[in-house]
């Protein structure tokens, strides 16, 4: 089977588009795939973190993606400071990577903003970091978005260029991983913005920790416009928020937006929103409460990490321990 890995920041509870964006997904490659799901702690340094709260969204993180499906005793689920083979390799990547590629990155320019002076360099060679987590592996496939599209290709060139600069075939050609249309959840509030764990209004978002009562009124209260639904996708053009509905239903539903309008096209926002609260509350109530089962068990999370990080430490450590003799490095001495 191909080799997938993707990773996640533990940056507070995932909402519904974390899920439909990224999660889900990963329950689904299980099927037919190894997988390892990391949840990426040393990239969430990047910028200040609160060590108490860091521990907390790192757990936070692990019990959802269990939550929603994934198997830790099938497939790998771990933390990524606990595999030092991640920072080891990072380190080679950051003297293989050139300056330009990483001038390039669109994303540090995002997260920088303005004061890029003021910035940590750890965000700036972090995609050298992302080509790692992936490659030291020799993991072939990564379930990517569209904003991960340029970090991707920037994790070949880097592989490429080792293997030229060492005369090897040693690291493989990564793929992306598309699993159908992606899922782009919007905020509640403003159609027009992603759902996002950063928003100051709680009521922008579906956090999969929320209660029934609180999805459901959510949904009920979400931005909408005067206009009935349209009976055909055309007739959302221009209209984010109805979009944005209609998208949230189709996913979870997994019948097609033009089939979610054939159904509710012509009739006013409150009779849909029920419907899509009744979905969303079906779909979501039941990872609510595994999470919070597992989050009751703090110990068991942590046990859980660790058992994962010591089976991918298993593959990674002679993978790069390889890619260090590669370099010149010299050998640990055999006990």
């Amino acid at each position: 089977m191909q080799r997938v890995f993707s990773g996640i920041q533990p940056s507070g509870v995932p909402t519904l588009g974390n899920y439909l964006g990224a999660m889900r997904n990963w329950v689904a490659l299980q099927a037919d795939h190894e997988c390892l799901y990391c949840v990426v702690d040393l990239h969430a340094i990047t910028v200040w973190q609160d060590p108490a709260t860091l521990r907390q969204q790192t757990r936070e993180m692990a019990a959802a993606i269990i939550a929603c499906g994934v198997d830790p005793e099938r497939h790998i689920v771990f933390h990524q400071s606990a595999v030092s083979a991640h920072a080891r390799l990072a380190w080679i990547f950051n003297c293989v990577a050139r300056l330009g590629w990483l001038n390039r990155m669109t994303q540090f320019k995002d997260k920088a903003g303005k004061d890029r002076e003021a910035a940590s360099a750890g965000l700036y060679v972090y995609p050298n970091l992302m080509a790692a987590d992936v490659l030291a592996y020799h993991a072939t496939r990564v379930p990517v978005g569209d904003d991960q599209r340029q970090h991707l290709e920037l994790a070949n060139d880097i592989a490429q260029k080792f293997n030229h600069d060492y005369e090897t075939t040693f690291f493989p050609v990564i793929e992306p991983l598309i699993i159908g249309e992606a899922a782009r959840v919007m905020s509640l509030r403003d159609g027009t913005k992603k759902m996002s764990k950063s928003d100051p209004s709680d009521q922008s978002r579906i956090n999969l920790t929320d209660e029934t009562d609180v999805i459901a009124s959510k949904i009920r209260r979400a931005r909408t416009d005067a206009e009935p639904l349209p009976s055909e996708i055309a007739g959302l053009e221009g209209r984010a928020e109805a979009r944005n509905l209609v998208g949230i239903y189709s996913a979870l539903s997994g019948i097609s937006q033009a089939e979610v309008l054939a159904e509710y096209g012509g009739q006013g926002f409150a009779g849909f929103k029920d419907a899509l609260a009744a979905l969303t509350v079906d779909k979501l109530a039941p990872i609510a409460a595994e999470m919070r089962r597992l989050l009751a068990d703090p110990g068991h999370i942590d046990r859980v990490l660790f058992a994962g990080a010591a089976r991918a430490s298993a593959i990674a450590d002679p993978i790069v321990a390889e890619a260090q003799a590669l370099v010149g490095f010299l050998p640990r001495p055999q006990v």
